[in-house]
């Protein structure tokens, strides 16, 4: 793990690499899942708060959802708060798929065309970077999963390592300074000495003695 201003990181956000490939996913995170993206209390504040203003983003699948359950976010059955799902270990209600068959999220989709003043959750904006929160400050571990294998092929394409790609979402979390601080660490991590691996030396058995 690494410290950078009292958040802790794990060696894989400079290690890895990732960039979305949406053409080759399809948004397959905003379906596949057994619950709904982790919110905040105030991203479930906000998001109650301005409703009306997401629903033309959503889908008559979605809103019914909604309607059905009586609320815009919930507790999951690990205690969790989190956005709802259309049926059980269905895409999240405020997905909506575009003309390509492409997941999009509804409210950052409303937040682009100004209609509401929030962005998605950060849990979504962040990912594959997934927050645990210790007692005196967060950690930030990479997540793997199978559906993000071409995200993966594609930032090794592109020699993107995980915390370039999530710049705008590390910024929103944590602060431009903060990600410049970053950037500076991960410059020396990557040009630290790294210790080369003791080649192993293969012995033969010693024959047992007769007795």
């Amino acid at each position: 793990m690494i410290e950078h201003r009292g958040i802790l990181l794990s060696e894989d956000l400079f290690e890895k690499r990732f960039v979305c490939d949406l053409s080759a996913c399809k948004g397959a995170c905003c379906e596949q899942g057994d619950s709904g993206a982790p919110l905040t209390p105030e991203e479930a504040r906000l998001i109650g708060k301005h409703y009306a203003a997401l629903q033309p983003y959503m889908t008559a699948r979605g809103r019914k959802a909604v309607k059905d359950q009586g609320h815009t976010s919930l507790v999951d059955s690990d205690g969790e708060l989190v956005t709802p799902l259309v049926g059980e270990y269905q895409e999240c209600v405020f997905a909506k798929r575009n003309a390509q068959g492409i997941w999009m999220c509804g409210i950052e989709q409303a937040y682009r065309n100004g209609e509401v003043p929030f962005n998605k959750p950060i849990s979504c904006h962040l990912y594959p970077i997934r927050v645990v929160k210790l007692r005196e400050t967060d950690g930030l571990n990479y997540e793997r999963w199978d559906i993000c294998a071409p995200a993966c092929a594609c930032g090794e394409r592109l020699e993107v390592p995980v915390f370039r790609f999530l710049k705008s979402a590390l910024v929103r979390a944590y602060g431009q300074a903060w990600y410049d601080g970053l950037e500076e660490v991960y410059e020396a991590w990557r040009k630290r000495p790294v210790k080369k691996a003791r080649k192993a030396t293969t012995r033969r058995a010693r024959p047992e003695r007769g007795g």
